[in-house]
């Protein structure tokens, strides 16, 4: 199977968890768009009646599009279930999530879910954190200066551009930088470095987040456990 035949493999699976009258949250990324879908036909065809969180105005609009009802996060007291994509997932669970410049709103959203699920195909799962570049999302205003005391720690920082080489903007109109660090050694210590400095707003370093990962194989797929 090709990687998109696995995403929307993982998709399909992972909507199999979602019962009826659980508030949900819902990822972001190519993999949540093919879960997403997969929900929407279970609510269509079999009456599911859920509520949905989104992590972007991208995935609030595919769902409210679906006919899932969607509320702000404020609007909610719980939620039950986040399934959301990633980006690298070690060994010990632990995650970069970010490529898709949401993950200030997916960490929100996660951590105020009583569980957490992530759906990936198999190129996703690593043994060590590093080599997907770690994104950060940096407000604007001084942020040619948090470059430069990045560059000065030593991680290989970057601002992310779009085609029209234009700084990706993010749902709160912030800018992103990703850091290149191909190996982190110790991601709970360079997590507090990150947190300390003025003018980041979030990491993508998701730890001790998730319960559960669905991930698409060529054999099928395979549910991990923590």
């Amino acid at each position: 199977m090709e990687q998109n035949e696995l995403k929307q493999l993982v998709g399909n699976e992972a909507v199999k968890y979602i019962e009826d009258g659980m508030i949900v949250g819902l990822g972001s990324g190519s993999t949540i768009r093919y879960m997403v879908d997969a929900l929407g036909k279970r609510v269509a065809e079999e009456g599911l009646h859920i509520t949905a969180v989104a992590t972007s105005k991208f995935t609030a609009n595919q769902a409210a599009n679906l006919g899932i009802e969607v509320k702000n996060l404020d609007d909610v007291d719980r939620i039950d279930l986040t399934i959301d994509g990633a980006d690298e997932i070690s060994d010990d669970f632990q995650g970069i999530k970010g490529g898709g410049a949401a993950h200030l709103w997916e960490k929100i959203v996660a951590i105020n879910s009583d569980k957490n699920m992530w759906i990936v195909d198999e190129s996703k799962l690593v043994h060590q954190l590093g080599v997907f570049p770690l994104p950060l999302e940096v407000i604007p205003f001084g942020s040619t200066h948090v470059l430069e005391k990045l560059d000065k720690l030593g991680y290989a920082p970057t601002f992310r551009f779009d085609e029209n080489k234009q700084h990706v903007m993010t749902d709160e109109s912030n800018y992103i930088i990703d850091l290149h660090l191909q190996k982190i050694e110790d991601p709970f210590a360079l997590a507090q470095i990150l947190d300390s400095i003025v003018g980041v707003v979030e990491h993508g370093l998701f730890l001790n987040i998730c319960d559960k990962v669905i991930v698409g194989t060529q054999n099928g797929p395979k549910v991990l456990e923590k």
